[in-house]
């Protein structure tokens, strides 16, 4: 017979494959023509993608739904100084995150970080908010806050999404800072770019 805590232990695991489970339905993958490439995150079910501006890089973009499809993408809107990109393609009915909000996050906060670390599809990592804050003391441009969390980040996750224990989307992944800290443009700044990208 169970204990409580493995009680406790074994729901959190339920809970977190379930999540899981549903992010990984706006996952997708970005290839930038350049044996790079990295995550995406499904905003709109109309096809708008969104990921790192240094995912796309600058040759032809193509995107590989979770169904498998590859597409053809449109970059819509690219800003390296955020260093997001919001991409188009031609599909619609698309299965899309849940949005968050990032300046509720408090430190301690789990969160997990989906994409596609070294070629392993849809793999996650699990951690909790250090806090909000430059990606480093000394960085002073551009001066912006990012999500700051303690969880191992790898190439492949940039572009993919952060998301609290609910599945909400809390931040786009987007670098590394030492072993243990990950980086991620918070969702709200995600939000003024979209906003700043489909006014224009």
């Amino acid at each position: 017979m169970m204990n409580l805590t493995q009680q406790v232990t074994q729901q959190l695991d339920t809970d977190l494959a379930s999540v899981v489970e549903d992010v990984r339905r706006s996952l997708v993958q970005v290839r930038n023509g350049h044996r790079g490439g990295g995550a995406g995150t499904i905003w709109h079910p109309k096809g708008l993608i969104v990921t790192n501006a240094h995912v796309v890089g600058r040759g032809a973009v193509r995107v590989i739904l979770p169904d498998g499809r590859e597409l053809l993408a449109r970059v819509l809107a690219k800003d390296d100084q955020r260093d997001l990109a919001a991409l188009v393609v031609d599909a619609s009915d698309l299965p899309t995150v849940q949005l968050g909000d990032s300046k509720s996050l408090q430190p301690g906060q789990w969160v997990v970080a989906v994409g596609h670390p070294w070629g392993v599809q849809g793999a996650i990592t699990a951690g909790v908010v250090i806090g909000l804050g430059p990606a480093w003391p000394e960085m002073q441009q551009p001066k912006r806050d990012y999500v700051l969390v303690s969880l191992h980040l790898r190439p492949g996750h940039s572009g993919g999404p952060l998301v609290d224990s609910a599945g909400r989307l809390v931040g786009i992944n987007t670098m590394i800072n030492g072993p243990d800290v990950g980086v991620a443009v918070p969702v709200d700044e995600v939000k003024l770019f979209l906003r700043e990208a489909l006014r224009a």
